[in-house]
């Protein structure tokens, strides 16, 4: 059973970076996604940035040239870079790893990001 770790989260001023990290507990080459979702109080859960094996990137508009997501292999570790952090980008991150073989998904417990004004 792969288990996923996320830290790094916190509390920071608007315009303010931090940097979350997700841990697994397996070989990420074994992933053929990994990615950060979020929620906040009283929202759906918001797809914010994946990353694929081949090393693509995609992230939700409203991050887009603010976060960037990838990858250490040798750590096992997906990162979440996150600069000029906004109020409305306070939410519970959680990491995602699909794996294709045996076909299941993998989810972290999540970690508190809060944006102050």
């Amino acid at each position: 059973q792969v288990q996923l770790v996320e830290s790094g989260g916190g509390f920071v001023q608007a315009g303010g970076s931090l940097r979350l990290f997700c841990a697994a507990s397996s070989s990420i080459l074994s992933f053929t996604v990994m990615a950060w979702y979020r929620q906040a109080p009283g929202k759906q859960r918001e797809l914010v940035a994946t990353i694929a094996k081949s090393g693509s990137t995609n992230s939700a508009d409203s991050v887009k040239g603010r976060f960037t997501i990838s990858t250490d292999n040798g750590k096992n570790t997906v990162y979440l870079q996150m600069n000029r952090l906004k109020p409305e980008d306070t939410a519970v991150y959680s990491c995602y790893e699909a794996m294709a073989v045996p076909r299941k998904d993998y989810w972290g417990q999540g970690t508190q990001v809060t944006v102050s004004s």
